[in-house]
């Protein structure tokens, strides 16, 4: 089971975006990184192809490391560290460590 999930509300802990709050785009298992709305936004050149005749410069975001990032809690939007609980249903699901509330549902 994944700390960070797509949709999740992050806030960045390091980095040139400290400070800042995003919703994550994507997550990439396999090099534990993940895309967040409006964070570590990067310019990249565009060839002219035949689909995109003019070319130019895009701005996108670029992934950042799963350890500059941290969940929002949900009750005071501060970053916290995530547990995982078993319920007596034995659903696994992810707790908040600072206000123990349950972010799946």
């Amino acid at each position: 089971m994944q700390r960070v999930r797509k949709g999740d509300q992050v806030v960045i802990v390091a980095g040139k975006d400290k400070g800042q709050r995003g919703s994550v785009l994507r997550v990439l298992g396999e090099s534990d990184r993940v895309v967040v709305e409006g964070i570590n936004v990067v310019t990249k050149h565009i060839k002219p192809t035949r689909r995109n005749q003019r070319g130019g410069l895009e701005k996108r975001e670029a992934p950042i490391h799963l350890s500059n990032v941290m969940l929002a809690d949900p009750t005071t939007g501060e970053p916290t560290r995530i547990r995982f609980k078993v319920l007596e249903s034995g659903d696994k699901v992810r707790v908040s460590v600072k206000t123990g509330e349950q972010l799946d549902k």
